[in-house]
């Protein structure tokens, strides 16, 4: 999971993307990266860290021009190496610079392709760098000429999704022509058009998510459909076009459980309002399995199930409290290798109020649970700061299944809740009860805020890869190269060093 962002605009354009990419760094702080278009070249700086560290006046002096994109990316358990950070380039043909969203499930069969086929040799382990030249490629077939036409570029994005498999939101600059976006045929990842009118015409922005259009002034359009491209060029006209047989829109549910900004619209819906709907259906959950008078507070983990811990408390009529306080600046723990360091870092990033918890039964809401590890802490600082019972609720239904859309999560070994049943589970947590939300009133929750999700891409929950090119086999190769790291992997199927470990979103 990573942000990224692409501005068409009549005026400099890169106060504009560093102040969007602040927007999105809750959605990659591993790594940052601008570039911009002035005229037929471009000017590019990215660097490992925060936008804030990343960026100094010297830098973005040196970054001119009204077209350019920016991403953000989120750091993962493999390589974290500054030649992974994006944007990626590339010189042919006209030079075209990307930023990408995703994950690509068949990048090991593209790079083949790519240097048997196409001639063309990728420099690093991202599938980010395979996509770009996927898309290098089939412009590079549709054109022999220096002109390039809005039906040429949308030739290509069709023929490049005939070629990608997997999840990947994409912006991205063709020098001299313009700005490129696209989603991939499933609408997996979120990409959203946004237009600010203007005395000297219309400015566009592209972005990961809706916060990150009104923060920066631009009035919301509507999302980019599965499967569509957007063409701006260099007259600020903007062309569209469905480059997909058959696309459908199937939305990472994890997007709404997690990840995105609660102040954000997805696809439609309101991640705000899906969090609180989420907490309605887990609020019956808990009256099923728990008798009357036995919590006496509830609490949530902060920050993002909050919304669902208020909600729940205001449907079962108890008492919303909170009794931890986090510390912003630590990174997401259920991706960082090892247990030592999980451990440690849930200490530094939470620190709970003891006068909140002296004496009572605790009911703690969390947005999910992943590894187990940050849960069995989290209890364990409520048991040291008085609570006389300490009850764990999850937003999410238990998370099973890897994800290879574009989430780093551990293998099925590592997920707690992978071949273990809840009670189980609660034994391994600690907590004296444990209740889950069900997957079908996570759907439902999501749903409920707009009755167009009728499908959604779940299979960290539900084990359904909406690819349809996972197999257990896959999953097999990918842990395999995972606890091997330096194994390469020949039939085709890609290693887990090329997906989610060293992939750089």
């Amino acid at each position: 999971m990573c942000g990224i962002v692409g501005v068409v605009s009549n005026n400099m354009v890169n106060q504009v993307i560093y102040d969007a990419l602040l927007l999105l760094q809750h959605r990659g702080q591993d790594a940052a990266g601008i570039a911009t278009n002035n005229g037929s070249s471009f000017a590019m700086h990215k660097a490992n860290g925060l936008v804030r560290d990343v960026f100094r006046t010297r830098n973005m002096r040196s970054l001119p021009g009204n077209v350019g994109i920016g991403q953000v990316r989120y750091p993962t358990a493999g390589s974290t190496s500054e030649e992974e950070a994006q944007p990626f380039y590339v010189n042919a043909p006209f030079g075209i610079v990307l930023a990408h969203n995703g994950n690509l499930t068949n990048a090991q069969q593209l790079k083949v392709e790519l240097f048997k086929n196409d001639r063309r040799h990728i420099n690093t382990e991202s599938d980010s760098e395979v996509l770009l030249n996927v898309l290098a490629h089939e412009i590079q077939q549709s054109t022999s000429t220096y002109s390039l036409e809005p039906a040429t570029v949308f030739g290509a994005v069709a023929a490049l999704h005939k070629r990608v498999r997997g999840s990947y939101a994409v912006v991205a600059q063709i020098a001299g022509h313009g700005l490129l976006a696209f989603r991939d045929p499933f609408g997996i990842r979120p990409l959203c058009l946004g237009i600010a009118e203007t005395d000297k015409g219309d400015e566009y922005m592209i972005a990961s998510e809706s916060v990150a259009l009104e923060g920066m002034g631009f009035r919301f359009v509507r999302d980019i459909d599965p499967g569509e491209a957007i063409f701006i060029d260099e007259d600020h006209k903007l062309y569209s076009q469905q480059c997909a047989e058959n696309p459908s829109l199937n939305p990472c549910a994890f997007e709404f459980v997690y990840l995105a900004r609660p102040d954000s619209v997805l696809d439609g819906a309101s991640v705000y309002q899906t969090r609180l709907k989420m907490g309605e259906y887990l609020a019956e959950q808990v009256r099923t399995h728990m008798a009357s008078g036995a919590i006496d507070v509830v609490m949530p983990i902060p920050d993002s199930s909050r919304p669902a811990a208020m909600q729940l408390a205001l449907k079962l009529n108890l008492e919303y409290r909170e009794g931890f306080i986090k510390n912003r600046y630590i990174g997401r723990t259920f991706i960082m290798p090892g247990n030592v360091s999980r451990r440690k870092s849930v200490r530094q990033k939470l620190n709970a109020i003891g006068s909140e918890f002296k004496g009572k039964s605790v009911l703690l809401v969390d947005d999910s649970i992943v590894r187990g590890t940050t849960s069995r802490e989290i209890v364990q600082m409520a048991r040291e700061s008085g609570a006389t019972r300490v009850i764990f609720a999850s937003a999410a239904p238990p998370v099973k299944f890897p994800n290879v859309y574009g989430i780093d999560m551990p293998t099925r070994q590592e997920l707690i809740a992978y071949g273990r049943s809840d009670e189980e589970i609660r034994r391994e947590i600690t907590c004296d009860a444990l209740i889950y939300q069900k997957v079908a009133d996570m759907k439902r929750a999501i749903a409920d805020v707009n009755p167009r999700l009728t499908s959604l891409e779940a299979s960290c929950f539900d084990g359904q890869y909406i690819t349809g090119d996972i197999t257990r086999e896959y999953l097999d190769r990918l842990e395999a190269a995972r606890n091997n790291p330096k194994a390469r992997i020949e039939d085709g199927v890609t290693s887990q060093l090329d997906l989610n470990l060293a992939k750089s979103d």
